[in-house]
């Protein structure tokens, strides 16, 4: 109700920072509700503001939402250096990482411990901390008349009673020595800034070079690829990494706008394998391929890791629910008569819902298939020839993917990008085929081709159905709760909590932020809200969301609120949150 109440007058000035530091200091003692009190905007002497949009319920609670405005009068950030959608997107991450430094580098990320109930609590001030990944965030937000930060504080207290001293030293005295250092252009390591934003807007210019040249993917030379570790995105040490180096083959130019030529190995369209003995780098490839999809910051290693933008990874998930999806492409002749055009389960097996994965990228929009082995359902993938002479194909319900990734990418321009250690048979549709040896590259295609067999693969892939989201089997109230309320939330990257339905989104793996995850979740119910109707196809309300996100921002998610740990999803896991949730049900459209 307070946070309801706040909607729409945060943004009003209320006083100067020094009536900020005596209202806290009035406030000291009292009851945890007076903190309202500071509700609204409050200058500084600089003019700037520092703006207080929700006050938690009680320092149990989760943290109260502010956020700060400096003019680009004071800020001075130049015109050029943010005029396109890219370029501002770079200049926000760069001084979202620039406060999240600080704020750790002066302790204010640290709550109290207090001793039990009644001692100290809260205290820190955090902001959304970005990943390796450079995304349209809320955190900090940019256009030609300010800078805008969003960032929360656990409002300190002992017990339920206010520490209106401790609040004033964090907001008064504190922040303003984080925002000058990191909203004023002056202030800034400007060549630094500089390369971050040289760096995203020569990926996104190569991203869109290789498309033209009819590749999906390019890995440039000196590329670092392995992660430090299995939990970590972050580089390994170059000291101890081996750095990419194209097969001459495969080595492409192309020259950026500021990093000038670079040479790389470009995977054209078509039908490409990855091989070699386990431990040797392929998966490692396919995993800076899956990513590619994304810019990241300068030293991460794979600034010149780009793949095509729809590029969707698929696996086998077993136990997901799937509504409505025509496999029959791959599926058919399922026991006692069940019909595969109008697919419906709660559990699916590994194969079905392979098949769903592949079937829900191409309606939603996907030119490029990426698939590890190690995760795909095998029966699903091949069936070798002395099975089937056991097994006759008239009695086995599934056409595999060897069959079929030839006509999806002859019919629809649909590659495909597959790590193979174990079956050969696939080198019998391959175009290219890499090689990956103590983490190098070679073009084996040749050898590969000599051992290649005549394979059948005539006869048209089938279609793709679309379907519509039925709106009214979206709803995240929660059992209990009074009508109309909704409630949304996440657990980690992987999990949007949706009312009383958790949707699992582990075998998502172009998920690159948790706060991707808690866009998704709101963009649910936008999407609910606004485009759909029953009738609408999936890849329609895809493309409503996006231009909505195109035209008014992140903040359309929830207008008025000032969240500021939203990051933009890609549409592809919006419509793969959207397909794993439980309850949802689709009518198809032809």
């Amino acid at each position: 109700d307070t946070e309801r109440e706040a909607v729409g007058q945060t943004a009003k000035i209320m006083g100067t920072s020094q009536d900020l530091c005596s209202t806290l200091r009035r406030i000291d003692g009292a009851g945890y509700k007076a903190y309202h009190d500071t509700l609204g905007g409050w200058t500084f002497p600089e003019g700037w503001s520092v703006h207080v949009d929700k006050i938690q319920s009680d320092p149990f609670a989760p943290p109260s939402r502010c956020h700060v405005i400096v003019p680009q009068s004071l800020s001075r950030f130049p015109p050029e250096l943010f005029d396109t959608r890219v370029k501002k997107a770079a200049v926000c991450d760069f001084l979202t990482r620039v406060m999240c430094r600080l704020v750790k580098r002066g302790g204010l990320d640290q709550a109290a411990a207090g001793a039990g109930w009644s001692g100290p609590k809260g205290g820190d001030l955090q902001m959304d901390n970005p990943t390796q990944q450079v995304l349209e965030r809320t955190s900090v937000m940019m256009d030609k008349n300010q800078v805008e930060a969003r960032f929360t504080v656990a409002l300190p207290a002992a017990g339920r009673s206010i520490l209106g001293q401790k609040a004033a030293q964090i907001l008064t005295e504190a922040l303003p020595g984080v925002v000058k250092q990191a909203l004023v252009y002056a202030a800034l390591d400007t060549q630094a800034l500089k390369r971050h934003v040289d760096t995203v807007e020569d990926q996104h210019t190569l991203r869109e070079l290789i498309k033209k040249d009819n590749l999906v993917a390019f890995v440039g030379d000196g590329s670092i690829l392995p992660r430090a570790s299995g939990n970590s995105d972050e580089p390994m040490d170059s000291k101890q990494a081996i750095k990419f180096a194209s097969p001459p083959s495969l080595r492409r130019e192309f020259t950026l706008p500021h990093r000038g030529t670079v040479s790389g190995m470009g995977i054209p369209k078509g039908i490409t394998l990855i091989v070699g003995g386990g431990f040797h780098g392929k998966s490692t490839l396919l995993q800076a391929l899956q990513l590619g999809v994304y810019n990241v910051i300068p030293g991460d290693g794979r600034e010149l890791v780009v793949t095509d933008d729809s590029a969707m990874t698929i696996r086998a998930e077993d136990g997901r629910s799937v509504s409505s999806v025509d496999i029959s492409p791959f599926i058919n002749n399922l026991p006692f008569g069940k019909q595969t055009n109008d697919f419906s389960t709660p559990d699916a097996s590994g194969s079905t819902s392979q098949a769903a994965n592949i079937l829900e990228a191409l309606e939603m929009g996907s030119k490029v298939m990426l698939i590890d082995e190690d995760t795909a359902a095998t029966n699903f993938m091949v069936r070798d020839k002395r099975m089937m002479q056991l097994v006759a194909p008239s009695k086995e319900p599934i056409t595999p993917y060897i069959s079929k990734v030839r006509q999806l990418y002859i019919e629809m321009g649909v590659s495909s990008i597959m790590v193979i250690g174990g079956c050969g048979d696939y080198f019998d549709v391959a175009d290219l085929v890499i090689m990956q040896e103590n983490y190098a590259a070679t073009d084996v295609t040749a050898q590969a081709s000599q051992l290649a067999q005549p394979l059948d693969t005539s006869g048209p892939f089938g279609g793709i159905t679309q379907r519509a989201p039925v709106p009214d089997t979206i709803n995240a109230a929660r059992e209990g709760d009074r009508p109309g309320m909704e409630k949304v939330s996440i657990n980690g990257k992987h999990i949007v909590r949706f009312g009383d339905e958790d949707i699992a989104l582990d075998s998502i793996h172009q998920l690159a932020d948790k706060s991707q995850t808690r866009a998704i979740g709101d963009a649910i119910l936008l999407a609910r809200n606004s485009c759909m109707d029953g009738s609408i196809p999936l890849g329609q309300v895809l493309d409503r969301i996006e231009k909505r996100f195109n035209e008014q921002g992140l903040d359309s998610l929830n207008a008025g609120r000032y969240i500021g740990n939203y990051a933009r999803p890609r549409r592809f896991e919006l419509g793969a949150a959207l397909n794993r949730l439980r309850t949802i049900k689709y009518r198809q459209v032809r």
